[in-house]
């Protein structure tokens, strides 16, 4: 379920818990929401709602953590991919195979990572060797001829082994990262708090129209959270622009 889906059903969830309090308002004794009856319901509301939100906060600290992490790693598989052919520049002419095969490994890497665009777009991908496997190898069989090139070749396969960590890191990414008894959890909690609310007061326009904001304030926050748990689909994923211009 996507997460415009999923806030979706939150809101229809909500709202009819919401209406479903404003009618059993009017079957109620007024003694059951009145006087200490009242107290006890809007303690029971408050302890209720800062659940809520503590929850709410914490997954969306998480997810945020998370998907800046992500950003982080995608930036410095950028700024690796530009060192290593700076590296290779400089070792001469005999590493510009390396440097065409580098260059070739990028469209590749990106349809790994970004895989609903990949899909989108057709493009597969070749499970018999991961991405820059082949370039790794070229690194290997280089034959330096100075200390200046075996210090460059040290060099370029170190920042090769980090390039590949980093992908692993990058392809172990979870589709989902969102428990998703959380958010069931917090769906209930948020049908008995808006369901209350509306037991709570007569129905009125303006009580309407502030509980349906509200609402859809709540499942716009389930929606943002979810999107975060996905960096690489989705309206807010990261962008690949900046890999794929990396060495432009």
């Amino acid at each position: 379920m996507s997460p415009i889906q999923f806030a979706a059903v939150a809101f229809v969830c909500i709202i009819i818990s919401a209406i479903g309090g404003a009618l059993l308002r009017s079957r109620l004794p007024e003694h059951h929401v009145s006087g200490d009856s009242k107290d006890v319901i809007k303690l029971s509301i408050a302890l209720v709602a800062t659940m809520s939100a503590l929850v709410l906060a914490l997954l969306f600290a998480s997810t945020r953590t998370s998907f800046e992490r992500t950003s982080g790693l995608v930036s410095r598989l950028t700024a690796d991919i530009a060192e290593l052919d700076r590296v290779l520049k400089h070792y001469g002419p005999e590493a510009e195979p390396v440097r065409a095969a580098l260059r070739g490994e990028i469209q590749p890497m990106i349809d790994a990572i970004w895989r609903e665009d990949a899909a989108t777009r057709g493009a597969t991908r070749d499970e018999s060797k991961a991405p820059e496997e082949e370039v790794l190898y070229m690194l290997q069989d280089l034959q330096p001829s100075s200390s200046k090139q075996r210090a460059l070749q040290a060099r370029a396969l170190q920042i090769s082994t980090d390039l590949q960590q980093t992908q692993l890191a990058l392809f172990a990414q979870p589709t989902d990262s969102i428990s998703n008894t959380f958010l069931v959890v917090l769906i209930v909690w948020l049908m008995f708090i808006f369901g209350i609310f509306s037991i709570s007061s007569p129905p009125n326009p303006t009580l309407f129209v502030v509980i349906a904001i509200c609402i859809l304030s709540a499942s716009a926050a389930f929606y943002l959270i979810l999107e975060l748990g996905l960096p690489f689909g989705g309206l807010m994923q990261l962008s690949s622009e900046p890999l794929r211009n990396v060495l432009k």
